[in-house]
């Protein structure tokens, strides 16, 4: 008889596989990533152009030279791009971060040669017409006016300036009036100096078929592509951090306030980083932490807080965030370093550290579950300059920290000193 009283043993999980991408170089010397994983006839695929917000010489420039291809390319008209994606029943997804410019296409199987015909005309032919960039330029100053209102915006920002200083790439922002300064000719400036074959891999996963790979080879893979040059390294800024320990930026209307807190930490290629993650989980990076089991649940201050190490290139930062109403920004902060130093002088229990751990290694498995977040687990791998083998360290490490390192990392990474506060609200 089936028992529906007791329940089932809770099991650590042993070991970890990921699919790994098949390797190969085209004949024009681009990376061709090829992740052989589900059952449907759906493709996904991705372009990764190596350039970003700090490579740019204008704010704004890697954004919109990224978000303008799907404008006009060639003899295309931007309605057309989009009514030959639409009729296909493609998606496609332009972004770009602080080093990388990201060209996305999901297509079924059998009219995948038809829309990566239309991406490869929008990547080789872009002509950033200037009607349709008045127009893109115009809508994203106007979400940029709105987002500028909200306090939890203007806190993060405003923590990225204070930690790497206004001159630095991480710390500085575009204003209102670089929306207005966007020409075809500074896009195009961006685009010769970086989007070429010489600068850029891809990705391809789902139900990858011979054809699929020879479209690929066919369009981005024959030839160079673009103006092929080296790549120059950009000049290296060292971040310029305030002597502030509270910024406090006054909203008069604001019916909460935001607090940021932040302090430089590890990089993502430190031997510490794995296992401070968990620490910093168990601090405040998930629904059962330290914060919001103290500041939510049981002091009621805030409906949520969180905790995480935010990674940039060559650095890391200790962010904590949470909004809540303007009189308990103070009593919220008081907790905050409460907490801090339990973890650096008391030993985490057993059944707590159990807890995150089948929390994180959950998560893992989640995230890499399907064929498509395939592709973003090994395109973070490239991004962040990691090796293959990173998945199995985060694994071990998730198994292996023990309490007493908990507490050894938080004596050693908490510097209540170091933290800066940055609060936007109405003052009290």
């Amino acid at each position: 008889m089936l028992d529906r009283i007791t329940p089932p043993p809770i099991r650590q999980l042993s070991e970890f596989s990921i699919t790994r991408p098949e390797r190969r170089i085209m004949k024009n010397g681009v990376p061709l990533n090829v992740i052989h994983a589900g059952n449907e006839d759906v493709i996904r695929f991705d372009l990764l152009i190596g350039c970003g917000q700090r490579d740019q010489e204008k704010p704004l420039q890697a954004m919109f030279t990224n978000r303008m291809l799907r404008e006009g390319a060639g003899c295309l008209t931007s309605s057309q791009i989009a009514e030959q994606l639409d009729y296909y029943g493609a998606w496609l997804e332009l972004s770009s971060s602080v080093n990388y410019g990201f060209i996305t296409l999901y297509s079924l199987n059998k009219y995948f040669a038809r829309t990566l015909a239309v991406i490869a005309e929008m990547i080789k032919t872009p002509t950033f017409p200037a009607k349709e960039l008045s127009i893109v330029a115009d809508t994203n100053k106007q979400q940029f006016l709105v987002n500028s209102t909200r306090v939890e915006m203007i806190a993060r920002k405003q923590l990225n300036t204070a930690l790497f200083g206004s001159r630095h790439p991480f710390g500085r922002y575009a204003a209102a009036e670089d929306y207005d300064k966007i020409t075809p000719e500074v896009l195009r400036a961006f685009y010769h100096r970086y989007y070429h074959s010489g600068n850029c891999s891809v990705y391809v996963s789902g139900k990858v078929t011979p054809d699929i790979i020879c479209c690929i080879e066919e369009h981005l893979g024959s030839e160079a592509w673009g103006e092929v040059t080296e790549k120059t390294v950009p000049a290296t800024i060292p971040p310029v951090t305030t002597k502030e320990k509270r910024i406090f930026i006054e909203r008069e209307n604001a019916l909460q306030s935001s607090l940021k807190m932040g302090s430089f930490m590890m990089e993502r290629h430190h031997p510490d980083f794995l296992k401070a993650r968990v620490m910093v989980t168990l601090f405040g990076g998930y629904f059962g932490s330290r914060l919001m089991s103290n500041i939510r649940e049981d002091k009621g201050y805030t409906y949520g807080i969180g905790a995480g190490i935010v990674s940039y290139p060559d650095t890391g930062i200790l962010a904590i965030s949470t909004e809540t109403a303007n009189e308990y920004v103070d009593p919220i902060v008081t907790e905050v370093y409460k907490e801090m130093d339990r973890l650096c002088n008391e030993l985490v229990p057993k059944e707590e550290l159990e807890m995150v751990k089948n929390y994180m290694l959950g998560d893992l498995c989640r995230s890499y579950e399907g064929p498509f977040s395939l592709s973003d687990a090994w395109i973070y791998i490239e991004t962040a300059g990691l090796d293959e083998y990173f998945f199995t360290h985060s694994l071990d490490a998730i198994r292996e920290i023990t309490q007493e390192e908990i507490r050894a990392l938080a004596q050693k990474y908490f510097c209540k000193e170091n933290l800066i506060e940055v609060v936007v609200g109405k003052k009290v």
